[in-house]
């Protein structure tokens, strides 16, 4: 290997928002992160929803289900004379 061109390479602690904390090796010592293994539903099995800023009830009034039944047009029958 070439010498003076590759980065440090530190001890890293990786601290997670809920807390867990991860040892590992990086050029970066300190990283903090939203989401790790011991929070993300993937591996947890629970379904956990982040709203933002009501983003989930936005797509649910613009692709939910009409609540009027009459948004559901019935087929239109044939005219009765044929040409």
């Amino acid at each position: 290997m070439k010498k003076d061109i590759h980065p440090a390479y530190f001890d890293a602690t990786i601290t997670c928002a809920c807390g867990n904390v991860i040892k590992t090796r990086s050029t970066v010592k300190d990283i903090k992160v939203e989401v790790c293994s011991a929070c993300h539903s993937f591996f947890t099995g629970q379904q956990k929803l982040v709203d933002v800023a009501g983003r989930v009830e936005k797509f649910q009034r613009k692709y939910g289900k009409k609540s009027t039944p009459s948004a559901v047009a019935a087929p239109k029958k044939k005219s009765e004379k044929a040409k």
